[in-house]
């Protein structure tokens, strides 16, 4: 092997700059700062109501009756955002009960940890909700050339596509008469 012979990739690089790829290959996989938000308005919810305030000599003590409710919000809120990194598929759930949460801890709460855990809370909620999946590199983009390919045996016939050449199905509710069912159910 000469000087000139480039290493392959990963040999003789450095431990921390392959934990860190492998960090963000991790972290693009997933709803990543979503879970970070919303795990980091769990926090100010869970914590202003059992906080002391000192002023000086003063002594501020903002325990209310509600403390044990903000407590249940904000352990609630750290594992929806645990569960939207290590459970990707639950995005929209998760994503939905950190902003009902959220919305509940303004009255539950001192205004939801004085504003800060709310706001982090809804916005982590709608960055899970409105996560979608990247496509993979790996795969390559399937095209069809037109007049290429067949219509496979007993296909339904769909209109063309001015744009792109492709055929479509017409109807997608999926009772054409090509398909047998023609409008009835098996249940009746």
């Amino acid at each position: 092997m000469s000087a000139e012979t480039p290493a392959a990739p990963g040999q003789n690089e450095h431990y921390l700059r392959v934990l860190r790829r492998n960090f963000r290959t991790w972290r693009g996989d997933r709803p990543f700062w979503a879970g970070l938000f919303v795990l980091l308005g769990g926090f100010p919810i869970a914590y202003f109501p059992y906080a002391n305030l000192q002023i000086g000599h003063l002594t501020l003590a903002m325990a209310t009756t509600a403390g044990a409710g903000s407590l249940i919000i904000g352990v609630l809120l750290g594992v929806l955002g645990v569960s939207l990194w290590f459970q990707k598929h639950v995005r929209t759930f998760a994503g939905v009960a950190a902003i009902l949460l959220a919305l509940v801890s303004i009255p539950v709460s001192n205004l939801g940890g004085f504003l800060i855990g709310f706001l982090f809370a809804m916005i982590g909620g709608a960055m899970a909700v409105s996560w979608a999946p990247g496509e993979s590199e790996t795969e390559p983009a399937k095209t069809v050339a037109k007049g290429e390919g067949e219509t496979p045996e007993g296909a339904p016939v769909g209109t063309a596509d001015s744009v792109s050449g492709l055929s479509e199905p017409n109807d997608l509710s999926g009772t054409s008469p090509a398909n047998g069912a023609n409008g009835r159910h098996s249940a009746g």
